[in-house]
């Protein structure tokens, strides 16, 4: 893997020298785009607005426009906004982990320690396991201050990247059931399907993308010439309305599969 950022982490007055890795990847199929009429590649240019000309990525700069004129800036410009950011995740406050909502999160990363660093980033890992919770920081990658959050996974520092506060839209202009009353006999049957879909042991590898494996079936059979019918799909219902009934049929056939 190839590290993506290089800095330290600032913790107190240690600074912990790390590297930070993707820490995902696509499990999708990479699929060109092409002309319909010949199955060219299509290609995106940059291009100049006034001349028409396609533009080298060498030769383009960043701008922002204040009273119809661009202020053009160079990397020591982004650099000169916030010159500890570019270089150190500060962490700000610790917290439990579970007052941090799942909404905020965006992207995981890994932290590996930079030379000399290994002790200091084991000693970050162990504290945060011992007291039970993540840190909460900030950075700057690629000219945007992030908001993060750093938790321990087995022997790892995982980085994750947060949305902030503003980032995530207001639920006012939504119609959900508020006030819907829900009766107790259909509580206690829906938690009886939650029990019978809970398992013993949660193995979370048991998921995987079959899509792209089918998908991938698809493009085989045709490169071959296969004639490919198109599966009839079909939702199935519940024959009736009445959502006790449902419920009950669900556990009932729930008990038939097992």
């Amino acid at each position: 893997m190839r590290a993506i950022w290089t800095g330290a982490i600032g913790f107190g007055l240690v600074n912990i020298p790390v590297k930070i890795f993707s820490a995902t990847q696509q499990s999708t199929l990479d699929l060109d785009m092409l002309d319909k009429k010949d199955h060219s590649n299509i290609r995106f240019q940059r291009v100049n607005e006034n001349t028409g000309k396609v533009v080298e990525w060498k030769d383009i700069v960043k701008g922002y426009k204040v009273e119809d004129e661009y202020v053009v800036l160079s990397d020591e410009d982004f650099e000169k906004a916030s010159p500890e950011k570019n270089q150190v995740i500060t962490i700000n406050e610790f917290v439990k982990q579970d007052q941090v909502d799942s909404t905020f999160y965006e992207t995981p990363y890994y932290l590996e320690p930079a030379k000399g660093g290994e002790h200091a980033y084991a000693l970050l890992r162990e504290a945060l396991k011992e007291s039970g919770k993540v840190a909460l920081g900030s950075f700057v990658m690629r000219t945007k201050e992030n908001f993060c959050m750093l938790k321990p996974d087995e022997d790892m520092i995982v980085l994750e990247r947060l949305r902030f506060p503003e980032e995530i839209r207001s639920t006012e202009e939504l119609s959900v059931p508020h006030k819907t009353q829900v009766k107790p006999a259909e509580l206690k049957m829906a938690l009886s399907l939650i029990s019978q879909l809970t398992p013993k042991k949660f193995n979370i590898s048991k998921y995987k993308d079959t899509y792209s494996e089918e998908l991938m079936k698809v493009i085989k059979a045709k490169a071959k010439g296969t004639k490919i019918e198109k599966p009839k799909f079909k939702m199935v219902k519940s024959k009736t309305t009445d959502l006790m009934a449902q419920l009950k049929e669900s556990i009932e056939t729930r008990k038939k599969a097992s």
